[in-house]
Formats: C-alpha cells, structure tokens, sequence
C-alpha cells in the first residue's frame, strides 16, 4: 500500500501567551498486513533495511526508489490536467516518476564517452542491450531501441583542422530511445512508455551552439528565405520562433549521419506502427541542452505524425526555448511540459528576456488612451527588444526547487546549482512551499 502524505499547518495559542510555531506533519497511513506470510515477509523486508542502513556501503549507495502503482493515474501523473493539485505539496507518486526520469537522463550520461584522449570521444560506450545494466538501472522494464546523435550546423573555418579532432566533433551522441517492454511494468504504468532520453551540453560546437541565442522561425524552410517573408507581408515576430543553435543542433546533418529530427521521427514511426492499437504514451526527458532538445522533439512528434498519442516533456534545468507564439502552439498542441527549475540556476533564467504576458494585455489596451501614457514606455521598450529577437517565454508548467532549502547542499555555485544531481536531490528533499527539506534526500549526494 502507497503511503499517504498529508500535510497541516498547526497553530495553537494559550492564556499564557505561549505559542506553538506552525509545523508541517506527515501522517503515514500504517501498513496492514493481510495474511501472516505478508507480516513475515514486511518484518524480512524491515530486518533487510536495517542492515542496509547500517552497513559502511549504504553511505555511498543510496537506497532504491520503491515503484509504486500508476495505472489508475496515470494520465494526471503525465500531465493530462496539468499537474493540478500535485505539485504544492509534491505527491509521492508523482516525485517517483520524476526522479524514474531523471535516472533515464543520467544514464545518457553515463554511457557517454567524456575522455576528449579517447578515439572513441563524444560517441556511446555501451551497446543497446548493456546500457541500462552498465549505467545501475539493471531493472528499468524498458529496451533501447535507437541510440541517438546530434550534429552541430555551425561551419568552421579552416585553420581550425589545425587543432585537436575533439575540437571539432560535429556529430556526437546525446541520448537514446527507449521502449517499455516488461508486462509488470506495462501494468504497474497503465500503459506501454516510451521515453526518449537526452543528456546535456558537452562537446565544444554544443556550446557554441547554445550562444546562438537569437530566435529563428521553427519551421527552417520558411527562415532560409526572409526576403519571402517581407514580400509575402509575413511578420516574422508572429511566427513561432526557437533559439537558433538549438534548432540547428536538432534539424542539422553531416555526410555520415543523419539529423536527429530524421532520427527521431524514423524510429518513432517504427514504433507506432508496431504498437498500434496499444495503449501509448511519450516520455521526453532531458537536462539542460537536453531539455531544450526534448521541447523540440515533442513539437516535432506532435505536427509530424497524424496520430496524437499523449506526448509530456520532463525537464531538469533547461533554458528557455521559444517565444511567446511557439508556447502558444505548444498549448495548442496539448505537449505537457513540466520543468524542473532550481531558483539558483542561472541557465533556467538564459537566453534573452521575458515579458510579462498580463502586462503585455493591459498595454494593448491602454494604447490610445492620453490618460495613460505611463504604459506606453514598458511597451516601447518591449518593441526594440523584440526587433533583436531576444524575446523568450516560458512553456508549460513548472516545479520550482532551490539549493538554499537543503541542508545538505554544501556552498551554492553555479556548477552544483546546475548539476542533474543537485535536481534529483532537491526533487527528492521537496514537500512544499511550506514545508521543510525531507532528511532523506541526501541520498542522491552520494550517487
């Protein structure tokens, strides 16, 4: 049985001017054993714990997330009504799935090759088949069925040959797809899952690509051309636009290797056709460059294929991605996006500039009105910045962590506030806005 979490504030007030400061109180609901042989087996798995917790291995080993069952839910735990009512408080359910997630995003990279010496640099270590046993996920109940690469369209200048091959990796891997194909997960999942997994920035042309942070329009063939645009009275600022190195890294190919958008949708119909009928779902997780790759990925599965399975994004750390009509077709499109934001990351507040959407409303209202000129400034300004196109807008809905609430988070810099780790700990350590860091999410320091 799923423990129950409830959560109450407490305020109690006396004659003697004593008073009891509010506090957060978890009530677990006790399990019940039906038979004697489940109270034999509760105590095994109790005496099983305890040794656990008192060996020196479980001090770098944290102990493993208990799966729970999501088939009745399992449409509200991937976003069907946006999260409503999970996510302040967190629901326990709903922190497993994420951190299951996050775990698929860890694996990617894990098995990717970090050694710039090794002439097998930026590729995969491990075969599909070995992946997930190599990367600690012995047990996931999904298959790898496509390993996937990414290349960068930046175009280098010669003398650049000139220096180490890593340099100039173009083509590198940056995730997987995979597939759920264990019956007791299918039935604990209430559906067949297919998650596709990409890791974050490494190799030198991905960073470079991730400070082309001008917007572009999604679809490529209507960007190449902008005297098309101007001819045909298109505003390109009404147009669904994304940051350009993200794009490129997405629809770009070199001569021995396909884009991964190709990539993607080959699979992804392959997929479809062999599970048609079956009850499917369309995970895409990824952490910072990968989860702006996974935003572009769930756009492009959603307008490129006539059947609309139920496609959610789980993000950790990601920038921001498009402006404000590219959220707007997100929306219309139903992709559930759910990012996973530490307030202390910096990447999550790149690239560009935000405007307030409400604001942006009244100033078109107050337009013409002389009584109200004090509107016209933010709007003015709004206009130049849009002209850089540099103007962003926040998709989805969001889980908001931060480093300062753990405890166990020693110093707060960039590098720790960004890492996938600091993420799981903090998703792990979360209950609510008003309520404390859970003392067992250190765990995940150790990984």
């Amino acid at each position: 049985m799923t423990p129950l979490l409830s959560h109450a504030t407490t305020h109690i007030s006396f004659s003697t001017k004593h008073t009891i400061k509010p506090q957060c109180i978890t009530l677990i609901q006790p399990y019940k054993p039906n038979t004697q042989q489940n109270s034999n087996e509760t105590l095994k798995t109790i005496n099983k714990r305890k040794k656990l917790s008192s060996s020196k291995s479980t001090k770098t080993t944290p102990l493993p997330i208990l799966p729970t069952k999501v088939n009745k839910r399992w449409k509200e735990y991937q976003g069907i009504t946006n999260w409503e009512g999970l996510l302040d408080p967190l629901d326990n359910n709903l922190r497993s799935e994420i951190l299951r997630y996050g775990h698929f995003v860890e694996a990617a990279y894990k098995s990717f090759e970090f050694d710039p010496s090794s002439p097998n640099y930026a590729t995969n270590k491990f075969p599909k088949t070995t992946l997930f046993k190599k990367c600690g996920l012995p047990k996931t109940g999904y298959k790898i069925t496509k390993h996937l690469h990414a290349t960068s369209g930046i175009e280098l200048p010669s003398w650049i040959n000139k220096a180490s091959s890593w340099v100039a990796k173009k083509s590198s891997y940056i995730g997987y797809i995979a597939v759920c194909d264990d019956k007791e997960e299918i039935k604990r999942l209430g559906r067949r899952d297919v998650v596709i997994a990409f890791r974050g920035t490494t190799t030198c042309l991905e960073w470079l690509e991730n400070l082309r942070a001008t917007l572009t329009n999604i679809n490529p063939l209507q960007c190449n051309n902008l005297q098309v645009h101007s001819e045909s009275g298109v505003d390109e600022n009404n147009q669904p636009m994304v940051e350009s190195g993200f794009l490129s890294l997405y629809t770009s190919k070199s001569n021995s290797n396909p884009s991964l958008q190709e990539t993607v949708r080959n699979e992804i119909e392959r997929i479809l056709k062999i599970y048609e009928g079956e009850n499917l779902s369309f995970t895409i997780t990824g952490h910072s460059l990968g989860a702006a790759l996974a935003i572009l990925t769930a756009h492009d599965i959603k307008t490129y294929f006539d059947q609309k399975p139920l496609v959610t994004v789980i993000s950790f750390g990601g920038p921001r991605v498009g402006n404000r009509n590219f959220r707007l077709k997100l929306e219309k499109e139903e992709i559930k996006v759910l990012r996973i934001v530490n307030s202390d990351d910096v990447i999550t507040k790149m690239p560009g500039f935000v405007f307030d959407d409400d604001m942006e409303e009244k100033t078109d209202d107050m337009e013409g009105n002389s009584d109200d000129m004090a509107w016209f400034l933010p709007r003015w300004i709004q206009k130049r910045v849009e002209e850089t196109q540099l103007v962003y807008s926040e998709v989805g809905e969001e889980l908001r962590v931060c480093s300062r609430d753990s405890p166990y988070l020693k110093g707060v810099n960039i590098a720790t506030c960004h890492d996938l780790k600091t993420y799981l700990h903090l998703v792990d350590g979360f209950v609510s806005s008003e309520c404390p860091f859970r003392s067992t999410a250190r765990r995940f320091l150790h990984r």
